[in-house]
């Protein structure tokens, strides 16, 4: 079952545009170049971000690859397929990785079990808000929204699994 989805390197340092790519061929089975440009939001940093086609589940494997290099800003998308939900990873310095399930419009979804046991362990209001916070990855939006908007008309790389 194949599925699309987007690579956005936020930023990263030059050194580290290498083992990105490297990281990111070795996910797909094919080689990967990407279009590094500066990041407005970072001077002295890199962006890129490249649009992939592969099996269901590329997407956990790609940010689990990219999570290795803690000094990096990135986010990765995998878009819904049949029987699978759509996923969205986040990763920034400080904050680490967070994962989401995905609607067919990008919306995060909230399970009814993640619900329940919010229902049954938040004693307090202010404690739910922050808990809804953390599921729907409102820190790692604020902390990333600087970089998406200095990234905007950058080039995509468009990528598609080898066999």
């Amino acid at each position: 079952m194949s599925t699309r989805g987007v690579v956005y390197v936020h930023s990263s340092p030059s050194a580290v545009c290498p083992h990105v790519e490297w990281a990111i061929s070795g996910t797909l089975g094919t080689r990967v170049d990407l279009k590094w440009t500066a990041q407005p939001a970072a001077p002295g940093q890199l962006r890129a971000e490249c649009t992939w086609s592969a099996p269901a589940g590329t997407g956990a494997k790609l940010a689990s690859g990219l999570k290795a290099w803690p000094m990096l800003r990135f986010e990765v998308t995998e878009e819904p397929s049949t029987g699978v939900d759509g996923e969205r990873f986040c990763y920034v310095p400080g904050l680490g990785l967070w994962r989401g399930r995905t609607s067919a419009n990008g919306d995060i979804v909230v399970g009814e079990d993640q619900l329940r046991t919010l229902v049954a362990t938040c004693r307090a209001a202010e404690q739910l808000a922050h808990r809804l916070d953390e599921l729907l990855a409102s820190s790692w939006d604020e902390a990333l929204e600087p970089f998406r908007h200095a990234g905007d008309g950058a080039p995509v790389t468009w990528l598609h699994r080898v066999g």
